[in-house]
């Protein structure tokens, strides 16, 4: 199993392709992400302050990904209220997934990381999916649930409806979401979930 080395926290290899900031809507927070580029492939890094079951949350993550844009490797760290998590997940060229050096069965064949305390995991099915205008593809999720770091499969479908415009559905279609999202890709407006209030020229 080969996968990237990236600390949460630690300054990457590459070129940054753009940073922002989101605001989460539906409770108080908000996120410092960055985008970079390097010869193994996209790496994202995310520093999200908010509020976890009333405590005090920062997370801590990065996810690394081959140059098509699957995942390789993600790592967390969850300080919630005075206690700390981390989670390191890995994932080989056969869609197995390790938790912190274990196999985890369940959530092989999962393509994707689905980070549910950020937006930023939005942008690789999009990326590596590349649809067209009115094309939409199913695809299988290994979601990581904030704060208490549990796994779960988790069955996704994108439609792109226009050129900055996809429709996500997760669970059957039980949740569905219209994203709005610039030319790289990340995400400008998630209703109900975060907006971007700040970002360099990508």
């Amino acid at each position: 199993m080969t996968a990237r080395t990236a600390r949460p926290g630690g300054a990457p290899e590459g070129r940054c392709l753009q940073a922002l900031t989101w605001r989460r809507l539906e409770s108080p927070g908000t996120e410092h992400f960055e985008l970079w580029e390097s010869a193994e492939g996209p790496l994202l890094t995310g520093t999200v302050v908010g509020v976890g079951e009333g405590l005090p949350l920062l997370v801590r993550y990065t996810v690394a990904c081959d140059p098509d844009w699957h995942t390789r490797e993600a790592r967390l760290a969850v300080h919630q209220g005075g206690t700390r998590r981390t989670l390191v997940l890995q994932v080989d060229d056969h869609q197995r997934w390790w938790r912190d050096g274990r196999e985890v069965p369940e959530l092989r064949g999962c393509v994707d990381v689905d980070l549910s305390v950020t937006p930023a995991t939005n942008t690789l099915p999009i990326r590596r999916l590349g649809l067209e205008m009115g094309q939409d593809r199913d695809v299988t999720a290994a979601w990581v649930r904030l704060p208490d770091l549990s796994l779960e499969r988790l069955e996704q479908r994108y439609t792109r409806l226009s050129s900055t415009r996809y429709r996500y559905e997760s669970a059957g279609g039980s949740f569905v979401a219209e994203l709005d999202t610039d030319a790289l890709g990340l995400v400008t407006h998630y209703p109900d979930g975060w907006e971007r209030v700040a970002t360099t020229d990508g």
